[in-house]
């Protein structure tokens, strides 16, 4: 039997990492779960049969990195982790924004960095990177995770330029809203965007779903 793809998310929540975990899932990929949390990754991976887990700390790179090798080659990589120290700018230290920048930006950075040799060798892959609608519409008392939601947008349409060529599909989901169950935003439907990104063939890649 084939092995199956793995769709690797970091950043595993019960939100839209839990839902986006189950919409592959059930179209065949093992998963592949990183989160800071352990306790909360062995529950997900007891409803996940085709799935494993690696703790580690999203800002913290050389956890991060060995999380990803551990866990193998994505055929897909969602980065759904993000970072955001409350307060208006005036009041933000430089601790504060480094912080949530190494999450947001260094983070996702260092798990493209190591899915992207594989997908290059077999000529596809998809990166999705989870943004939010602070990004297109920046809040003063959430001002660093604007900062990072409008960093991780650039970041998403940079790497498309570059991957692009090489057959990888690299978006960006900006849901501009808060995500609850039961409403237009209820966490399975973002997830089905997800997958819609993925099935779209070179030629038809979206680099951005806006998400409203």
């Amino acid at each position: 039997m084939p092995e199956k793809p793995l769709c690797t998310i970091v950043g595993m929540g019960p939100g839209i990492g839990l839902s986006v975990a189950r919409r592959f899932a059930a179209e065949g990929f093992a998963i592949g779960m990183i989160s800071r949390d352990g306790e909360q990754l062995r529950e997900f991976a007891s409803a996940l049969p085709a799935s494993k887990f690696a703790v580690a700390d999203a800002g913290y790179e050389p956890e991060l990195r060995q999380a990803m090798r551990y866990l193998g080659r994505p055929s897909v990589l969602v980065f759904n982790a993000s970072s955001g120290f409350a307060g208006v700018p005036t009041a933000l230290t430089r601790a504060n924004l480094i912080g949530d920048f190494v999450v947001n930006i260094i983070g996702a950075l260092a798990a493209v960095q190591e899915s992207v040799p594989a997908m290059k060798a077999a000529g596809r892959g998809t990166i999705i990177i989870t943004g939010g609608g602070l990004a297109l519409s920046p809040s003063a008392p959430l001002a660093s995770l604007s900062m990072g939601k409008a960093a991780q947008r650039s970041l998403a349409f940079s790497l498309a330029l570059e991957l692009e060529p090489a057959g990888i599909h690299v978006a960006t989901v900006t849901v501009c809203g808060f995500v609850q169950p039961g409403t237009r935003f209820a966490p399975d439907n973002i997830a089905q965007e997800y997958w819609r990104l993925h099935l779209q063939k070179p030629g038809e890649f979206e680099r951005e779903v806006v998400f409203k």
